[in-house]
């Protein structure tokens, strides 16, 4: 009896320890944003938002797929107040497209996430856009890439 006891409670024990409890999750996005411009007159810049925000006050619903009542969300509700910014150099210099600027980018970012792996968060994943120079007389354009991280939390 005290061996079917004992086996009872080591299975009890390996039972609690095997079910996996679902922790919550909270995502962050972090936004590069990388000018094109050439002779340095463009931003570049990491961008972290430090606020929160309930995208559920910002959301309508559409009854019949054609009215919309967006017109009544604030765009003042929209935006944060609190958001960390750090410099970038833009991707082009006087002369062209400048390599250093691009090496020294590189470590700011590997040192922004490094930062934020060290706080627990893990990349999720990585996505880019262009809005590129289209020619003669534009001289305009940014790389975006946005990091999106994931982080457990306890309730």
């Amino acid at each position: 009896m005290i061996k079917t006891n004992k086996v009872i409670g080591i299975l009890a024990i390996m039972l609690m320890l095997a079910v996996d409890v679902q922790a919550k999750k909270v995502i962050k996005i972090v936004t590069t944003v990388e000018s094109i411009v050439p002779m340095g007159i463009g931003r570049s810049r990491i961008i972290e938002e430090k606020s929160e925000i309930s995208s559920k006050n910002l959301t309508t619903d559409r009854k019949d797929g054609k009215k919309s009542s967006q017109k009544d969300v604030s765009r003042k509700a929209i935006k944060v107040k609190k958001f960390d910014e750090t410099k970038l150099l833009n991707f082009y210099s006087m002369t062209g497209i400048n390599f250093q600027n691009i090496a020294s980018n590189d470590a700011v970012i590997s040192d922004k996430l490094t930062n934020l792996l060290a706080e627990g968060w893990e990349l999720l994943h990585v996505t880019s856009a262009v809005e590129s120079d289209s020619g003669d007389g534009d001289h305009k354009g940014i790389f975006v890439t946005r990091f999106i991280l994931v982080k457990d939390i306890e309730d």
